[in-house]
């Protein structure tokens, strides 16, 4: 990445480094200008009836759909991702955005409560509103995807959305909110501020205006934001990385197994943070699961089966975590140190590493897998829990998979496959401890993007006043007595 002049700056196809697209670095200015339409916008979103505002977004979905092969081609030409993989990313934020929509009335509904004895004349309902401009912050391995998973259901909440996507793809960004202004070219339902870091700062900083943030990326950067944020008491949803387990029990299907933890490991050049870094096998089943692992990682390449690193920098990261997993005590079957050919890199698999190595300990982000074995599932549990992080896993076991996967401390776990519920639009994805707070997708989703209000009503008016200087002893022992009657028993 580089910037061409102070107003501008570019976008590279990661393979070769020519320059793909020139793109405005949207000022602090700017930034508050979107902002402001935004707000207005909001007013009118919010004032729509659900089936409304589902009818444009739906309409908006259909578009995304015929066009699918044109948002693709522009995901894969600034991830350097092949285009079959920038498709099915393409198709799977389609899908959510179009759950968001149909779903919101319903999960977002008023709801009525029971006022119990002693509020027995009152109506108890609890309403959600929008919080008003959400501004999210998206990443640049899954351009469109990930950044769907707050738009699509912050909109359906009726927000409005200003979006900074990553300087690495700002495309796919632009490309979405030209969609959306075809189907509905009205109101700045959605609003792309492209630049550099600096533009995001103006997004979060304590004069922006922004009623809520959601923010992808790494741990770091996630604690500064939630630190702004606070400041400001603006809330926030942090996604962040991980270092995914896969546990591999000694019933498993040791070929779906190997199959599919290959395929979480090193599609998108293990540029996922969902994706497998730390295998952990039954050593009953090891020296056959580590075989059938070898044959089909030696099957592909990067450049062929996944594109290069779109990160130039993160190239360093992974070649120290290679070369510490090997100094380490590990033994690398596939790969190795030379694995590392800016831009590429290839399939890197190493077995028996310390778990105090960095290439346990923190996150790769490349297609690297670490494998080590285990004399029982319960080291396995404990190995996988033994992480700063918390985000996904994978477990492999014919009869045991969901006993280990509720010992699990994450926030998601596929059972016999691998990443499925980022697929599910119904389910909510997020993790626990550094790899974030709240959740997107799934109705835990839609209600992250609005805030309850409590309202209460009398049907009548009681003869006997509680709430008031004219109180009297009557109505005080009236409220002891009900009190009693009530909490006064105990439960044996």
């Amino acid at each position: 990445m580089s910037s061409i002049t102070d107003s501008t700056f570019a976008t590279h196809y990661p393979a070769t480094g020519a320059v793909f697209a020139h793109y405005p670095n949207t000022t602090a200015s700017q930034v508050q200008e979107a902002i402001e339409r935004a707000r207005e916008s909001q007013i009118w979103w919010s004032s729509q009836s659900g089936h409304s505002r589902r009818k444009i977004l739906l309409a908006w979905n259909r578009l995304l759909t015929k066009r699918i092969d044109e948002g693709a081609q522009l995901i894969s030409a600034e991830t350097g991702k092949p285009f079959s993989d920038a498709k099915l990313e393409t198709s799977l934020a389609i899908g959510h955005l179009g759950w968001a929509a149909r779903k919101a009335s319903f999960y977002l509904k008023t709801t009525k409560r029971s006022p119990g004895l002693l509020m027995a004349n009152m109506s108890a309902q609890v309403e959600r509103s929008p919080f008003g401009v959400v501004g999210v912050i998206g990443p640049w391995n899954y351009p469109i995807f990930t950044p769907m998973g707050s738009i699509a259901y912050a909109l359906a909440a009726g927000n409005t959305v200003v979006f900074k996507p990553s300087e690495y793809t700002p495309a796919i960004a632009i490309w979405l909110e030209a969609t959306l202004r075809e189907v509905h070219p009205e109101h700045d339902l959605l609003t792309v501020i492209p630049g550099l870091p600096e533009t995001g700062k103006f997004l979060t900083a304590a004069t922006s205006g922004v009623d809520k943030i959601s923010f992808t990326g790494s741990t770091v950067t996630a604690k500064k934001v939630a630190a702004v944020c606070v400041e400001k008491m603006i809330p926030f949803v942090l996604e962040c990385g991980g270092k995914d387990p896969v546990i591999i029990d000694k019933d498993a299907n040791l070929d779906l197994a190997a199959e599919f933890t290959l395929w979480s490991g090193m599609s998108n050049g293990g540029q996922t943070c969902i994706s497998a870094e730390r295998v952990y096998v039954h050593e009953a089943v090891a020296d056959k699961f580590i075989e059938l692992l070898k044959s089909k990682a030696n099957a592909i390449s990067a450049g062929v089966n996944y594109g290069p690193a779109t990160m130039p920098r993160q190239l360093d990261i992974i070649q120290s975590h290679i070369n510490s997993a090997l100094h380490d005590g590990g033994s690398a079957i596939v790969g190795g140190s030379d694995s590392v050919h800016k831009p590429f890199v290839d399939p890197v698999i190493i077995c028996e590493v310390a778990e105090s190595s960095p290439a346990i300990t923190e996150e790769t982000f490349g297609p690297i897998l670490i494998v080590n074995r285990v004399p029982t599932m319960d080291e396995a549990i404990k190995r996988s829990n033994a992480t700063s992080y918390g985000l996904a896993a994978a477990v492999w076991s014919k009869h045991h998979g969901h006993e280990i996967a509720t010992q699990l401390k994450c926030g998601m776990v596929s059972i016999n496959s691998a990443i499925s519920f980022a697929a599910i639009a119904s389910l909510p994805f997020g993790g626990v401890k550094n790899s974030g707070m709240g959740r997107i997708h799934g109705a835990e989703g839609l209600l992250e993007f609005t805030y309850s209000r409590s309202v209460v009503k009398p049907y009548f008016q009681l003869p006997l006043k509680f709430t008031t200087f004219n109180r009297t002893t009557r109505a005080d022992k009236i409220i002891t007595g009900i009190v009693k009657l009530l909490h006064g028993k105990s439960i044996g």
